[in-house]
């Protein structure tokens, strides 16, 4: 099954910093380019850390005198963590490790489930040598989900109806709408169902299957599937 690559969507003009850019110019580039993150790249354009808006926050946060600078023995690592970029005078000194990163033949769907999980609002994009070649935001993952209702459910019948299955389209039933894929129909297995389940949530564009699929024959090698399978959107959709 084919899935576009991370290097379709990506930013390949990058604004980077060194470690040893001070402060005033990291916000002065934000600004400029109107960008929330920035990565810090060594001279070897291997990125070692992120810069985002939060850690210019927590900085200018110390300049306003918001942020305790004693007694530092009694803080968690994180108060820890943040008390030094308080006092952060260069990129290398304000950024976080380590950087979150991806390949550019990375699945989009991949870039989008670890970016969730991570909680990040953007990704370095990396080449076959962990050099940064690009940057994928948010807002580029999320075009996965502007695919038309017709496309996906052509890919569906094509890829997992026909090429998986090996059924003729009728078989089953298959209805999406607003990217909510429906299965519908009456499969040898169980275990088929479950294929057909999964490999449908895995196609781009679907936010989640909903199935109505039986079988003929248990097969005791896998469990039932459920009745509802979620897409790669479910946890993009419901991050906190």
């Amino acid at each position: 099954m084919k899935h576009r690559k991370v290097a379709h969507v990506m930013t390949s003009d990058v604004i980077r910093v060194e470690a040893p850019t001070p402060f005033k110019d990291v916000a002065v580039l934000l600004a400029q380019h109107r960008i929330s993150g920035v990565p810090v790249v060594d001279d070897d354009e291997k990125v070692i850390g992120v810069i985002s808006e939060t850690d210019l926050l927590v900085r200018q946060a110390r300049l306003g005198g918001e942020i305790p600078t004693r007694r530092r023995w009694r803080w968690t690592p994180a108060a820890r963590r943040s008390a030094a970029k308080a006092e952060a005078l260069t990129a290398g000194q304000l950024m976080s490790t380590p950087p979150v990163t991806v390949h550019a033949d990375d699945s989009i769907a991949f870039s989008a489930r670890l970016m969730a999980q991570r909680r990040v609002e953007r990704l370095p994009v990396l080449d076959e040598e962990d050099r940064l070649v690009g940057i994928v935001t948010r807002r580029d993952l999320l075009q996965v989900f502007l695919r038309p209702d017709a496309e996906i459910r052509e890919n569906v019948i094509e890829e997992v109806v026909g090429r998986t299955l090996w059924l003729a389209p009728n078989e089953v039933g298959v209805k999406v709408v607003d990217g909510v894929v429906t299965l519908d129909g009456r499969l040898e297995r169980d275990s088929e169902v479950s294929v057909a389940e999964n490999l449908t949530a895995r196609i781009e564009g679907v936010v989640a299957v909903v199935s109505h699929l039986t079988s003929r024959f248990e097969d005791a090698r896998l469990q039932p599937a459920s009745s509802a399978v979620h897409g790669v959107a479910d946890d993009w959709f419901h991050k906190p």
